[in-house]
């Protein structure tokens, strides 16, 4: 029978598996898109706030990074949590603490509520990050497994910039309305809801529970859901006893460094760049009369994603990571050189290539740690990935307002460059490629690349 995941003729069993395939991706990719709502939204309300809550510049800071610290406990946590208990009773909790913690925005009466809020938030995205990340690459062939990984990312800019657009389109329609603020931030409920509607029903991943022994569930589920070839690979898998400290045994802490590295070079010079974007291109001297700008910037983070989820199967993840590093790097490097009085079309040029190789890098953030570690830890690696990397983020935007205060605009611009060199430079030595491997073969995929695999 002709692979599934082929783009020939498909029988309807063919298309029946494809379905259910892309299914899993969408509701699997739901929880990215709340993520990136909740971030935008947050960027475009805090300047807001000051009408109905007195926000210090630390408090600010704070508020600005809570979910970035939620994401990185709830990773660190939850992820093993998943491996231990299972993907699917965690799937639906998630939205619900998304679904919940938005309304209350709302009615938050002081900054420390709104802060709190917001770090919950954050834990229920770090065990959002370690679930989908997992249900995708045990559900998908390994021609789809790229792309759906992958495409987790093209959620999170759809989200990101469908926020931001809709939130600076409120406040030019309605620059008055003093609750403004609240409506936006509350605004993260819809897709919540949306997307744990969709996710009622879905079943059990039958690589963890193959992995916990329980072969006659596992075997129901993989004839029912898996197409022939990837329900083959899955009974492949070796069964082994691994837990937390598993990631940092010889065989698995190569594999944890980098993945870590190699997110938390990518997200930290973006998320403390584009949560003050606005006062950024104040600083640089960018003349724009009203938002839009940054509405082109966020429309070519989408674009970069979606080159970069093109590029999967064909370019192959390592170099797509390292080209991406090299574009991310240099516009931060010349912005912050040759600080002073830049023109207009330069500040722009340097942060649309920033933004569109950022983006185009960012689509292996979940694939990597989904494919090289194994099923009995692989939320786990992918939440501990994502909450090294949240560090980072959290840290980044807390103390980017005071690097702007203290040094000014090209300094930190210059810091950002070095962190995107740091994770060049570890994609370079121990990036593997695992394009075109099943499953069963990505977790023994090689870390760190001989010198004819590094040039291939």
């Amino acid at each position: 029978m002709e692979n599934s995941a082929s783009y020939g003729e498909h029988s309807p069993l063919d298309k029946k598996f494809e379905k259910f395939q892309r299914k899993v991706t969408v509701c699997a990719s739901g929880g990215k898109l709340c993520d990136g709502w909740i971030l935008a939204v947050i960027g475009v309300a805090l300047p807001l706030t000051s009408t109905g809550l007195d926000i210090s510049p630390t408090m600010e800071g704070l508020i600005g990074s809570a979910s970035l610290i939620g994401l990185f406990i709830g990773g660190l946590v939850f992820g093993w949590v998943t491996d231990k208990l299972g993907r699917q009773k965690m799937f639906l909790a998630t939205l619900a603490a998304f679904l919940v913690c938005s309304i209350l925005q709302f009615f938050v009466t002081d900054p420390t509520q709104l802060f709190v809020l917001r770090v919950i938030l954050g834990l229920a995205v770090g065990a959002d990050y370690a679930i989908a990340g997992a249900f995708i690459a045990e559900f998908n062939s390994k021609e789809r497994r790229g792309p759906g990984l992958a495409g987790l990312l093209v959620w999170w800019y759809i989200g990101f910039t469908v926020a931001a657009t809709m939130s600076i389109v409120l406040i030019s329609v309605m620059p008055d309305y003093p609750d403004l603020w609240r409506v936006i931030l509350a605004s993260s409920f819809l897709p919540a809801l949306v997307m744990m509607v969709l996710r009622i029903g879905l079943p059990e991943s039958p690589r963890w529970l193959a992995s916990k022994g329980r072969m006659k569930e596992a075997h129901a589920i993989a004839e029912q859901y898996l197409d022939p070839v990837t329900r083959q690979d899955l009974f492949k898998e070796k069964i082994r006893s691994l837990g937390y400290s598993a990631l940092f045994s010889p065989q698995y802490i190569k594999k944890t460094a980098l993945t870590s590295i190699f997110w938390m070079a990518q997200i930290t010079p973006f998320f403390a760049i584009y949560i003050f974007l606005p006062k950024i291109l104040q600083d640089l001297h960018f003349s724009s009369e009203s938002s839009w700008g940054e509405i082109v910037l966020y429309i070519f983070l989408l674009i970069g994603c979606l080159v970069g989820v093109s590029l999967i199967n064909r370019l192959g993840r390592r170099k797509l990571l390292i080209y991406t590093f090299i574009g991310q790097a240099i516009p931060l490097l010349v912005l912050g050189v040759w600080f002073s009085d830049h023109p207009a079309f330069l500040v722009l040029l340097c942060f649309i290539v920033f933004a569109f190789s950022h983006a185009a890098g960012s689509t292996l953030q979940m694939l990597y740690p989904s494919e090289i570690f194994p099923t009995e830890i692989r939320a786990t690696g992918v939440g501990f990935a994502a909450g090294m990397s949240r560090l980072g983020a959290a840290a980044g935007t807390f103390l980017l307002p005071i690097g702007l205060a203290l040094w000014g605009t090209g300094p930190v611009m210059l810091i950002g460059g070095i962190v995107s060199l740091i994770g060049l430079v570890v994609s370079y030595a121990w990036a593997p490629e695992t394009k075109g491997m099943e499953l069963s073969q990505t977790v023994s995929a090689e870390v760190a690349p001989s010198r004819s695999q590094r040039q291939a």
